[in-house]
């Protein structure tokens, strides 16, 4: 019952943004909800495979769902987009990630902040539209 729900309230909300409520793009939004870390395209089709959408329509649906604010599109050096949902857990404005420079994996560091110094900070610094990217050794890679 609480599935059909989350579906319900997924579908609205695509359609509150002027969207269609396909299918794939119920799963791709509902996958990256559930996840706390950002993921690439080819995590995000590796992980629905089995419902045998195609890789292309896949990214279509991520691109459509970063256009219109309910996924934030980021790359953090890599040249390779990663995309998270931006919801309660993710607030719409962008925030730090951790990447580790060993295995390449991308954490959300949410609760951290950036101080920066009112004197010269330019207006994207103070308006929060720039990404940091922290780089080290996961606690894997240690």
């Amino acid at each position: 019952m609480a599935h059909r729900s989350k579906q319900i309230e997924l579908r609205d909300e695509l359609r509150d943004k002027g969207m269609r409520a396909t299918p794939s793009r119920i799963a791709v939004l509902d996958l990256l909800r559930s996840v706390r870390e950002p993921m690439s395209h080819s995590d995000v089709a590796d992980r629905l495979e089995q419902a045998a959408w195609d890789r292309a329509t896949i990214y279509r649906n991520l691109v459509d769902l970063a256009e219109v604010g309910l996924l934030r599109r980021t790359d953090v050096g890599d040249h390779v987009w990663r995309f998270e949902a931006i919801g309660s857990e993710h607030e719409a404005k962008s925030h730090p990630h951790f990447v580790c420079t060993a295995c390449g994996t991308v954490e959300c560091l949410s609760d951290t902040t950036v101080a920066v110094s009112p004197a010269k900070t330019p207006r994207a610094v103070r308006r929060r539209e720039v990404e940091v990217h922290l780089r080290g050794l996961c606690d894997d890679c240690r």
